[in-house]
């Protein structure tokens, strides 16, 4: 995805985008009835008064105002909810729920119609044929907001509680995962070990600036890549808190005049967006440590809820499997952008981001202890050889973490014995 494009997809996701285009809807649904007042037969339109329609947009002025107001504060009570109870990485994806916009925009969209419808109608702008426009629009008004209402109130039962805002967070994490299997690389290729070290009379980009990378853009790279000739080496993933003097890429190529050398560098650097938080579009690291600060959360001594980190650790399991299963060996076998090369998400890592948290704070209570043994023993047997060895390796940091927290050699015994049948044969 081109940099203009998710800044696109960044923008269409907010809210007060999507609530000035429903109230500019509803202006011109009240305006354009003075145009299509023409249209309407003239038995239909005296059959219709001006006093039907003016008492059907004073109760949707009055009750549009109260009912926006009413949602936005039960919103910013979820939203509380989600920070306490969740995570406040978390609470993003519950302002941009689409469903919520929506309901929203839509009723600030029907208080602006039925204003300007309102000004309008005392005007005397609308004749007959008018006022018969706007009522029938005005009827299709208030069948939109009953079915709005509708959605809203079952959807307000949800919101912000922990179950759902964790499943948000897998959903997130899952279509960056997926996306990720679908271009292991972004599109380029692989990183290799020895080209992961800058030599010392490489090109080199610098981030200038701190903050996490929030986004890569692929095309601008291999443009820029396509025009000097050279291959472009980067040296992070989306995902990455990176310094003034981080090194994002590097590239070797054959001389030129300053001017050359500093355009190219320009154009590297600005295909690299950084920001002040993480998101979740290209970095399923992300998703996975949002996931495992849930669990964390969970587990300490003011909640007290292992059925949520129990819960948080299935859903990890469940994300990791699908990335285990997968078979990238022929994933790029004709990348787009050739002469790109991306670093690859390492096992190791995914397996720390998704439970080195709850193994730690879940240390001393078996029930936990048992289900994470469990999971990380059915994905020891999937996926190749580095994704075994990561799994076997958090499974044994997890086990000397309980070793210290368990306070019961009964308990130890028993996630002994869990450990030894599950290595197994399966």
């Amino acid at each position: 995805m081109t940099r203009w494009r998710w800044l696109m997809s960044q923008l269409l996701r907010k809210l007060w985008l999507r609530a000035t285009c429903f109230a500019l809807l509803g202006v011109f649904s009240a305006v354009v009835a003075i145009w299509a007042q023409n249209l309407i037969p003239w038995q239909v339109a005296d059959w219709i008064g001006s006093d039907a329609v003016d008492s059907l947009l004073n109760i949707i002025a009055s009750s549009m105002l109260a009912v926006t107001t009413f949602s936005l504060s039960v919103m910013n009570s979820a939203y509380s909810a989600a920070t306490t109870n969740v995570t406040p990485r978390a609470t993003r994806l519950l302002v941009e729920d689409r469903l919520a916009q929506n309901v929203l925009s839509t009723f600030i969209g029907s208080f602006l119609f039925s204003i300007v419808g309102i000004i309008v109608l005392r005007t005397g702008a609308y004749g007959p044929g008018g006022r018969a426009v706007l009522f029938i629009v005005t009827i299709a008004v208030v069948a939109v907001i009953v079915i709005m209402l509708l959605r809203w109130i079952e959807h307000l039962t949800r919101l912000g509680r922990v179950g759902e805002t964790t499943q948000r967070v897998e959903r997130a994490t899952h279509r960056a995962l997926r996306d990720r299997l679908d271009d292991p690389w972004l599109g380029g290729v692989a990183l290799t070990p020895e080209r992961a070290t800058v030599p010392g009379d490489a090109m080199t980009v610098l981030a200038g600036q701190i903050g996490y990378l929030q986004h890569i853009d692929m095309f601008a790279l291999s443009d820029c890549a396509d025009k000097a000739g050279c291959d472009i080496h980067l040296l992070h993933n989306p995902g990455a808190f990176l310094y003034p003097d981080s090194v994002l890429a590097w590239a070797r190529w054959p001389q030129g005049d300053a001017q050359i050398r500093q355009d190219f560098r320009q154009g590297v650097r600005a295909a690299f967006t950084l920001g002040d938080t993480r998101l979740f579009d290209q970095d399923p690291r992300f998703g996975l440590a949002v996931l495992s600060e849930i669990g964390s959360r969970a587990l300490s001594p003011a909640t007290n809820d292992p059925g949520t980190a129990i819960d948080v650790i299935g859903r990890a399991t469940r994300l990791l499997a699908e990335w285990g299963g997968a078979d990238l060996r022929g994933a790029a076998a004709e990348p787009p952008h050739p002469r790109v090369h991306v670093p690859p998400l390492t096992d190791a890592d995914l397996f720390e981001d998704a439970f080195m948290l709850m193994a730690r704070d879940g240390a001393g209570l078996i029930e936990v202890q048992l289900r994470l043994q469990k999971s990380l023993a059915a994905l020891a047997r999937l996926g190749p050889d580095s994704f075994r060895a990561a799994a076997r390796d958090q499974a044994a940091l997890a086990l000397a973490r309980a070793e210290s927290g368990l306070t019961q050699p009964q308990d130890l015994a028993r996630l002994r014995a869990e450990i030894a049948a599950s290595a197994g044969p399966a």
